[in-house]
């Protein structure tokens, strides 16, 4: 694609210009947003079915891990080539695809679920290919907010879409949890499949009025955003913090369906209600972060999650009861969404638009991975030495991480900018 950003609709009236919800008055983003968050309530729901489905199956600690990892390994090995593809092909069909793909896996889940035709691999390997399409899904995604908002409005927008992810793990993981104890994890996998209609519908709806994107060979256009990210010393600074974040930020969630149940002996309820514990802190953080990181700087932001991160999991580690591990839940999701939006931002404002798709596709391979290896390390080490153990060694490792706000602080805010949103500061 061309250097330059697509043409934006015209913002209807609506919050003030530069507010935290200015991004509602353009009409694409105000449908596409509304349409993500169903998508997400559905994700999350079938999130905590297969989470709580692999409990039943198995006493393994680590295979409840990698339930979490599953869904993000492939972003791991895929998301070059993803980011290559929303680069070379029409963004909008390239969501599409993804959107329909993982229709038709969760309702295979399901289906097998419902019929009692799977176990603890098989599990595995559905929800590996939910991954697949979340990670070819992911870098169009992210790459085509800026074909939706002005260039103001940008680093609000990636906020909102945080809101939007945060929204659904507040009101998912408590639905999910009522609808498996009602009837059993089946319908949980059955919602999630139903609530990709509307994102489908609303992107075939979706007309962007963008320039037809230049195409490369898939290796050279890979070579081409990894040689601009390795040369940026902004961007590597940015994937030093997702690669070393993610590691540890993995045990918050990849653990928390072990705590709740085998640690704290609670319900599929139970486990909801912490998992929403952990969105409504991401909410809160979420609307507040753009503010912060114009005020501070993104380097006091990310030191600040890093800090909440390690008193969520060692919250986590001394909860006695599901009630008392609820508060270190919120903490800890305060500190997820600020750390990772703070990155996420960090890369849009220093990547070319032409190879946009290519260096969010990097970052989340990064910072995403890190996050499936952590799942293996934290849930291995849980297996082998206990949940306690393993929740405090996670926040040994983030504390540990703070050595980097001296020796690889976060691009300061002109620091590689690319003048894409010349209003705002990150």
């Amino acid at each position: 694609m061309p250097d330059t950003a697509s043409p934006i609709p015209a913002a209807k009236p609506g919050p003030k210009p530069g507010s935290a919800l200015a991004p509602f008055r353009y009409p694409a983003f105000r449908a596409i947003w509304t349409a993500n968050l169903a998508s997400n309530i559905g994700s999350m729901i079938q999130s905590v079915g297969a989470a709580w489905l692999m409990t039943e199956l198995t006493t393994s600690h680590l295979l409840v891990a990698l339930v979490q990892a599953s869904a993000t390994i492939p972003i791991l090995l895929l998301g070059m080539f993803a980011g290559a593809i929303a680069d070379n092909f029409d963004r909008r069909r390239v969501m599409l695809a993804a959107q329909t793909g993982m229709l038709i896996v969760s309702a295979a889940l399901a289906a097998l679920s419902y019929s009692g035709n799977i176990g603890p691999w098989s599990l595995l390997a559905l929800t590996l290919l939910v991954g697949m399409g979340t990670a070819l899904n992911g870098p169009a995604w992210q790459a085509s907010v800026r074909m939706q908002v002005g260039k103001a409005d940008l680093p609000h927008a990636v906020s909102l879409n945080a809101v939007s992810m945060n929204l659904a793990r507040s009101v998912g993981p408590a639905v999910g949890g009522v609808l498996i104890s009602l009837w059993d994890t089946s319908l949980a996998f059955a919602i999630n499949a139903v609530s990709y209609l509307g994102m489908i519908v609303v992107l075939a709806m979706w007309k962007p009025d963008a320039t037809p994107p230049r195409k490369e060979p898939m290796l050279a256009a890979i070579g081409r955003g990894i040689r601009f990210c390795a040369s940026s010393s902004p961007i590597r600074k940015v994937l030093l913090r997702g690669l070393v974040l993610g590691t540890g930020a993995a045990a918050l969630q990849a653990l928390l369906p072990s705590v709740a149940k085998d640690r704290l002996l609670g319900t599929e309820i139970d486990y909801g209600l912490m998992l929403g514990g952990f969105g409504l802190g991401s909410i809160l953080a979420a609307l507040r972060v753009s503010h912060l990181r114009r005020r501070f700087g993104s380097e006091p932001v990310v030191v600040g999650a890093t800090v909440l991160m390690i008193v969520g999991l060692v919250g986590l580690a001394l909860a006695t009861t599901p009630v008392s591990a609820i508060p270190a839940a919120f903490i800890g999701g305060m500190g997820w969404v600020s750390a990772m939006t703070s990155l996420n931002v960090a890369m849009q404002l220093r990547s070319p638009e032409d190879i946009l798709g290519r260096c969010l596709s990097m970052y989340q391979a990064v910072t995403f991975g890190s996050m499936a290896v952590g799942a293996w390390i934290w849930g291995l080490l849980a297996d082998m030495a206990g949940l306690g153990l393993a929740l405090n060694m996670a926040a040994a490792w983030l504390a540990a991480t703070l050595i980097l706000h001296f020796v690889a602080p976060m691009p300061t805010r002109e620091e590689g900018r690319l003048d894409i949103v010349p209003e705002s500061k990150s």
